[in-house]
């Protein structure tokens, strides 16, 4: 069994590799049952981390997949083991550990092991890319990072990678973490930077990441200019928000699935249950995008959002295209 890495990870995949593998395994016959989330109660002292989430993914490519789209010619089993425990951070222990098991569709036996954070990262900004290709405007040029954890350099680099992404600005609550990043990802032909005006930078963006595990809105729709798309990864329970009830109002609405997103996703179920919104204004989820049944974008100036939970079924084809090229 084959043990892989996040080093690993980070040197065979790219952004438009993992992107089109995403393309193709939604339109294959793939299974991929919700994901079941345990809350982890803490029975450690007062000065250890605190309760957390434990999520289970499976998924598997059926029989009737297409062959040399991501079953590849034998098929795959996949399970992701996860945990979230946002107390993690003030023990200088990462909040997102886990690990994914990779096993032979054909006798069930393991094939790898795969370091589960770094594998989610690719796959959630791949995700969000792969919307952003049917959604964003062509033209747009700035974004704003809302969040600077672990994830944000994946999502900044995932828009830069199909949008000609020049000028990048980032928002923390932590205003010091954005800017250390800034730092770090600033070059002289991409600029990125850091910002204590939320507001301010909504206005002014093409496309508004938040990637936050925030429980209260951060985004306000009064604020979103005409033609920009907001890409929501943060919030995956339904008492997670990042933006407010305006911001579905004004957006035609996009999701990664409908079960997912009806039954995970707060900033989809809040508004829903406010009669904001109904289940028929969700326009279309991945699987209608990339099999072209629904349409994205319709013109320039509308205001587009794509929220998404996750789903097993792009652990699953990530996962094997890392497996097939180490």
């Amino acid at each position: 069994m084959r043990l892989v890495t996040a080093a690993e990870l980070n040197q065979v995949l790219d952004v438009r590799s993992v992107m089109e593998r995403l393309r193709s395994a939604f339109r294959d016959d793939i299974a991929s049952p919700r994901r079941t989330v345990h809350h982890v109660e803490s029975s450690l002292g007062p000065d250890e981390p605190g309760a957390g989430d434990l999520m289970l993914m499976p998924a598997w490519v059926r029989g009737t997949a297409r062959a040399g789209d991501m079953s590849g010619r034998r098929g795959y089993i996949g399970v992701k083991v996860q945990s979230v425990f946002p107390d993690n951070r003030s023990h200088g222990v990462p909040a997102l550990t886990g690990v994914y098991v990779l096993m032979s569709g054909r006798t069930g036996e393991p094939l790898g092991l795969i370091d589960a954070p770094t594998l989610t990262h690719w796959r959630t900004a791949a995700a969000s890319a792969l919307a952003a290709s049917y959604l964003a405007r062509q033209d747009c040029e700035r974004l704003l990072m809302v969040g600077a954890g672990s994830l944000a350099p994946h999502m900044i680099r995932a828009f830069a990678a199909i949008r000609p992404i020049c000028n990048v600005l980032i928002w923390n609550r932590t205003a010091e973490t954005a800017e250390r990043l800034a730092k770090k990802l600033d070059r002289p032909d991409f600029r990125v930077g850091a910002t204590t005006d939320l507001e301010g930078a909504v206005k002014g963006a093409d496309i508004i990441c938040t990637a936050t595990a925030s429980t209260a809105p951060l985004i306000r729709g009064e604020w979103l200019s005409p033609g920009a798309h907001v890409d929501c990864v943060g919030g995956y329970r339904p008492d997670m928000r990042e933006v407010d009830d305006a911001v579905l109002s004004r957006a035609r609405i996009f999701v990664d699935t409908r079960p997912g997103a009806l039954s995970e996703a707060g900033d989809i179920m809040g508004p829903l249950e406010a009669g904001v919104i109904t289940v028929e204004d969700i326009a279309a989820d991945l699987y209608e995008l990339t099999r072209g049944e629904r349409a994205g974008r319709r013109y320039h100036d509308q205001i587009t959002l794509f929220k998404s939970v996750g789903v097993a079924l792009e652990d699953l084809a990530t996962a094997t295209l890392a497996f097939e090229r180490t």
